[in-house]
């Protein structure tokens, strides 16, 4: 291995994904200097498929800090859902509850839109390098990897933040921190498939048979799950079962019918939720996945790890800009603050809308019960309407 070059920046960032770059980008507006390192390459990120709901202020951070405007002009906007249940489509109106949309986007289309941004602006982008180590993070932060070539490298920083996602490196150098689990027992059998749009909408179906989304991607591809059992293997279920399963679940007395068409890709998502306090240890701040992960019921991880980072890059730059010693003491309670209501959230969708093995006669009219509290409630829909289009920041 050949000794390369230290550099010397102010804030060091492990993960180049969504959160790491938008944090990079928010501390290139405020005059600070950053490096961004991700063991993945350009490529590997950009076609990795992931689907992608933003919040309202999600897009604004987008659109008004100068990554890009393309999510407005690209994106679909989505003024509701559909909870569907008993063969029955309700809709619930957040533009007449709440004045407020969200943005079907794919998470890999704001990874293009921030790392374009970032190369426009010259930031100091690293991607595809292996043997990441991180020391020091007490008091004087170093990152060590190695790059495509074999050459050794070392970054030096005032501060380190781990973005590196849920097998975070950075996460267990958090000493004393306290974890919180919660496993599901059940996952999701998502699939793309090339049809048209079986709807406008979302469509959030609960059924006898289990919770079904069925979600949009383009006009030519669409993304479909429906709950199974987390030892599922995808490679068994050939098209016309899947479509079986998906006709069943969605069938009800108004005629609604799925469009069909090839399925192009078959995976299993499993169901985790996951918070580490404190998010900070000395010179280390954690954002996003690496922190805490949500199920995706309720369309939240991107939004919370883009959240995260626009909390913490007002902490930095009050920490470096003004030479506030205090200012990243607040960073873990207001990140978590919101964390927390998105976990009850996130679960909250979960338990409403999916079958739980064992349950119960009871419990299953329970649950219808709760669904159809909720949309003949005013201020029922408006709590969910509230929550899926996301919380103001104060």
């Amino acid at each position: 291995m050949n000794a390369g070059p230290t550099t010397r920046t102010q804030v060091a960032i492990v993960g180049g994904g969504p959160a790491g770059l938008m944090l990079s980008h928010l501390l290139h507006v405020a005059g600070i200097e950053s490096v961004v390192v991700d063991n993945r390459t350009v490529e590997q990120i950009e076609t990795t498929h992931r689907a992608g709901i933003l919040e309202r202020d999600s897009v604004r951070l987008l659109v008004d800090s100068g990554v890009s405007d393309r999510v407005l002009t690209e994106g679909h906007e989505h003024e509701g859902i559909a909870l569907r249940f008993g063969g029955v489509s309700h809709r619930i109106d957040f533009q007449k509850l709440t004045g407020a949309s969200c943005w079907l986007y794919p998470q890999t289309e704001v990874f293009i839109d921030l790392h374009r941004a970032r190369t426009r602006d010259g930031g100091d982008l690293r991607y595809g390098i292996t043997d990441t180590e991180v020391h020091g993070v007490l008091d004087s932060p170093t990152v060590r990897y190695t790059d495509a070539d074999g050459i050794s490298h070392e970054v030096t920083a005032d501060l380190l933040v781990g973005a590196d996602g849920s097998r975070s490196i950075c996460r267990s150098l958090v000493a004393d921190a306290h974890q919180y689990f919660r496993e599901y027992p059940f996952a999701w059998f998502g699939v793309m498939v090339q049809a048209p749009p079986s709807a406008p909408e979302l469509i959030y179906n609960r059924a006898p048979e289990g919770f079904a989304l069925i979600s949009q991607r383009t006009d030519t591809v669409q993304r479909m799950y429906f709950q199974c059992d987390p030892g599922e293997n995808p490679g068994e279920w050939s098209d016309d079962r899947i479509w079986d399963q998906l006709h069943t679940r969605l069938s009800g007395s108004d005629g609604f019918r799925l469009q069909e068409g090839p399925v192009i890709e078959r995976t299993v998502l499993p169901f985790r939720s996951f918070v580490q306090s404190p998010m900070r240890h000395g010179r280390l701040l954690l954002a996003g996945d690496a922190a805490h992960t949500v199920p995706p019921t309720g369309a939240k991880g991107l939004n919370l790890a883009l959240s995260d980072v626009r909390v913490l890059a007002e902490a930095i730059e009050r920490a470096i800009k003004k030479n506030d010693g205090d200012a990243l003491d607040g960073y873990t309670d207001r990140a978590l603050a919101r964390v927390w209501k998105a976990q009850h959230f996130s679960y909250w969708m979960t338990s409403m809308l999916h079958n739980v093995s064992g349950a119960s006669e009871f419990d299953e009219q329970r649950q219808l019960g709760e669904l159809q509290s909720l949309v003949s409630s005013e201020a029922g829909s408006t709590y969910l309407a509230e929550g899926y289009t996301g919380w103001p920041h104060h």
